[in-house]
Parts: C-alpha cells; structure tokens; sequence
C-alpha cells in the first residue's frame, strides 16, 4: 500500500488548488454546493444526518458532533450561538490553519450548514492571536462572502436565513482552546475554564445557549450534507468513521498535514506518508496527538493505528493528530523539561494542583538538569502527577500530568542515568 492509497481527500480536497482560498475559485471547485440540499432540510433532519455520519469533534476530545448539537435547548425568541474553536495552541497541532489558509470558504459553508442545524444565526470564530496571515486570510474570505450575499441578511442571496460571521482574535493564551474558558475570553473577561455543569447540556454564551465545535468539525459538515451520511462512513472504522487532517512533526522526509481515514497504522502513516526517518535516524518515540498525549515508545508505535479506541488501548489518545516524531539521541529529561516549561507557564492558574503542581514539577526538572537532583525526586514527580489528575476544573492539569508521567515511567532510566552521571560529575570537580 502506496502513500496516495492511504491520503484521502475530503476536508483537503481543494487545498492544492492555486488560489483556492479566493471566492471564484472555490465556487469553481464545489465550495457551496451543500448550501441548496441543506435548505431542502429541516434543522432536525440535519443534525441526525450528522449523527449518522459518526462525525467526532476533532479538536482532540473525540466526542460525537451530532448528539452535541442535541444538547441546545428548543428553539425559542432567545439568540443562539455557533462557535468556531480555532485557537489550536496544542504544541504539535498545525491542521486546523490549513483550512484557513487553503480553503477558508469550507469553513464558512461548515458554519452555514452547521449553524442552520442548531438554530443560530451568528457565528464567532475564535481564532489565536498570533495567526496574523490566517486571520487575514480569513477575513478576505468572508468579506468576500458577505459582498457577494452568501451571509448576511439572506443566505446564497435566496435563503431567508440571516447568518453573520465574526472573527475574534485571542490574546495567546494556550488555556482558551478549551471551550469555557475561550467563551469567557470572548466576553471580554479572563479566559479561565468554568466549572462543569453535573449533566450534559449546551455552552453558555452571555447566558444564551451556544455550541463549540472545532474548525475542521466544521469543515467536514458540508461533505455530509451534500453527499449523504454514507459519503463519510465508508471511509474508517466502525466507532471512529470519516476522515481526520493528521499533523507530522519532526524528523521525517515529508513533514505535513495529511488527511487519512480513521484506523491507519501509525507506522504506514510515519514509512509511507511521512517518508520515513530522515538521514537514517531511528525512531524513539512518538507524541501522537499534541504535546499533552502520553508518549508511545517505538516498541509501541509499531502496534498503534489512528483512531480514538485503539489508542486509548494502548494507553494514550488521538488528541488532535499533531504526531510528534522524536529519533534516538534526543534526552527525554530534555522533552520534559521543553514540554513543563511550555505548561508552566500557560497553566491560568485558577487551580492549585495545576498551579503549584506544574512549578513544582518544573523546579524539579530544573533541578535534575542543574546537577542537584535526586532518585528519590522521579517518586515525587509521579505523587505530584497524582495529586493533578482530576482534582481541577478542566483537564490542563490531569493532561500535564499523562505526558509528564508517561515520560518519568518509560523513560526512567534516563532520568537515573542523567541525575548519577552529573552527581558523579559533581563529586569528582569538587575532589579535583
């Protein structure tokens, strides 16, 4: 099996035409299309479309998109919300920009289809700060639709359904990806994660019903509506169908985004699409999803496949299919130190074990690399992972804690190693 019998192209479908990005071009290569079938739909009769497609949220949690749309109230005179999540600050994860740099005109047809399913009539689309080139693009695109009448008062110029579509940029914080805290940001207010309600219900924007989703979520509705649930179906496992925009980091030939059906070989995807480790490396590890999915030893990737259930078996998780290849000679006392760091410094704050649990782990790590750790520190490191996992409002800290312990624990004996070879090193400067 070749790399282009595993690429599949849905999402990415227009990604490699020039100029795809611009509104005549997408028209030309189907963007809209889905816009005439959807209207001849009820509201209901697209969400259980969705439903049937399998469809699951991309933005690394897995959960099923239609049965996340049930969860709006009844349509009634209060305003009602969609909400794009582009703020993709998970170290690793670089996929969702491919959709606003190649074919942001998906997107807005993905909010129409999606928006018109729930109810909504305004869509904000939370995007970081720092996707200066994105946003613009963007915000061409939908300009671009609002002039030519494909939002607006009127949908396609025909429809009489008002959507509006707006851009808010974030303020570079990683903690707004997850979904509270990016709608308090948006509010205006800090973006701290809100405490979970004790049953399923909707998101709460100004206190009006709102849903979230991921933008490739979104881009992947259009195909379902226009095509048939089907059209989706065929492609991926049973529990995890459709297609995904896998994300490849490292030092592989052909680094990337590739979209692949649920369900590939983890191996196939890193040998055939990836190209393989360059200059005759060999691989040690994998990140499969982000920085904050526990490490996969290469004994382990070689049993891996990309789809929720299977890794979750294997004891770490798809997450956003931001693979992070990492070749031996690299220190894992060196990942642990870049990936504490990183969550240190992006934890808000709002709880005391992610607080004090990510600076602790992270003076630790210092520690060790300056030359004054101890054995008996790698027992602590893994309490303090214990006394973050799920003692918190959101999951930042129990997330910290899966890559931070998966490390200590597979990669003990590097951490042995290093904390004897400097303390060895110590002993014989100081006795000359």
């Amino acid at each position: 099996m070749s790399a282009n019998d595993l690429i599949v192209k849905i999402v990415s479908k227009n990604f490699d035409i020039p100029d795809s990005h611009k509104l005549d071009v997408a028209l030309k290569n189907g963007r809209y299309e889905s816009i005439d079938k959807l209207f001849t739909m009820a509201p209901d009769e697209v969400t259980e479309e969705v439903c049937k497609s399998g469809l699951r949220g991309k933005g690394g949690g897995g959960a099923a998109c239609g049965p996340k749309w049930k969860l709006m109230p009844p349509v009634d005179e209060r305003p009602r919300y969609m909400i794009a999540n582009g703020d993709e600050s998970e170290p690793g994860t670089f996929k969702d920009r491919q959709i606003f740099e190649y074919d942001p005109h998906l997107l807005i047809e993905g909010i129409i289809c999606s928006s018109y399913a729930i109810g909504a009539h305004d869509c904000f689309i939370y995007i970081r700060g720092e996707y200066k080139f994105f946003i613009d693009r963007l915000d061409a695109a939908i300009e671009e639709a609002y002039a030519a009448g494909i939002i607006g008062d009127k949908v396609m110029n025909k429809y009489d359904y008002r959507m509006n579509i707006t851009v808010h940029r974030g303020g570079g914080a990683y903690i707004c990806g997850e979904k509270s805290a990016l709608i308090e940001s948006i509010e205006g207010k800090r973006g701290h994660p809100r405490l979970k309600p004790h049953g399923k219900e909707c998101e709460w924007f100004f206190g009006q019903p709102a849903t979230v989703n991921n933008v490739e979520t979104l881009a992947s509705v259009p195909n379902i509506i226009l095509n048939g649930y089907e059209s989706y179906t065929k492609y991926g496992t049973e529990k995890a169908p459709g297609t995904m925009l896998f994300a490849m980091s490292g030092p592989v030939n052909n680094p990337g985004v590739y979209e692949l059906p649920y369900g590939v070989k983890m191996t196939d995807f890193i040998d055939k699409v990836g190209g393989g480790m360059k200059n005759g490396l060999k691989l040690k590890a994998v990140i499969p999803g982000g920085a904050s999915c526990p490490i996969l030893t290469a004994e382990e990737v070689e049993t891996a496949y990309l789809d929720y259930e299977t890794m979750w078996d294997i004891g770490s998780t798809l997450g956003t299919g931001g693979m992070m290849i990492i070749p031996e000679g690299v220190s894992m006392v060196d990942v642990a130190k870049n990936l504490i760091e990183f969550y240190h410094h992006e934890s808000c704050g709002q709880c005391t074990p992610c607080r004090e649990g990510c600076g602790w782990i992270d003076d630790i790590i210092k520690g060790i690399l300056a030359g004054t750790g101890k054995i008996e520190d790698l027992t602590t490191i893994l309490d303090v992972c214990e006394t973050m996992n799920g003692k918190t409002v959101c999951v930042f800290a129990p997330a910290v804690k899966d890559i931070i312990k998966s490390l200590v624990q597979k990669y003990r004996h590097e951490f042995v190693s290093y904390i004897e070879d400097t303390n060895k090193e110590q002993g014989d400067a100081i006795n000359g």
